[in-house]
């Protein structure tokens, strides 16, 4: 099973993590995304493309259901402004293996940072700016390659 929300609302870990188990599965792997208050940043607004967001999301999932023989992928993205502390991302794979499993979590978040549209601004204080793409995301998509 695939499943992909882009929302504004907070994201219920426990019952994400609840909906991603399936019957005969051996393992599932989760990631949580925070925000984080590096330097000040009081706040992080995700926007998105609706519609192109959710497909390139949906992509990934695809591959990474055939490519590691998943049970399941689910990928939950906030959007909207949040504040430190905030969940920003669940990503969950289930698998017979926890090998595969925890791979394929890995690849989920290493390539949904550079192969989905989200635009990120930071607030600190009263100034806010657009966050440029990461050398490092590019990285860390290229090694699943």
């Amino acid at each position: 099973m695939i499943r992909v929300v882009v929302q504004d609302a907070p994201i219920d870990i426990a019952a994400e993590h609840a909906a991603a188990e399936a019957p005969g599965a051996g393992a599932v792997a989760t990631f949580t995304g925070l925000v984080r208050g590096d330097d000040g940043v009081t706040e992080l607004a995700l926007e998105h493309y609706p519609g192109a967001t959710e497909r390139a999301l949906e992509t990934l999932c695809h591959e990474a259901v055939d490519r590691w023989s998943l049970a399941g992928a689910t990928i939950v993205h906030r959007v909207g402004p949040m504040v430190p502390g905030d969940r920003v991302v669940f990503v969950a794979t289930t698998a017979r293996h926890r090998g595969a499993a925890l791979d394929a979590c890995a690849f989920l978040i290493d390539r949904l940072k550079t192969g989905a549209p989200f635009w990120k601004r930071e607030r600190r204080g009263g100034d806010a700016r657009w966050v440029e793409a990461r050398a490092g995301d590019d990285v860390a998509a290229a090694r699943w390659n």
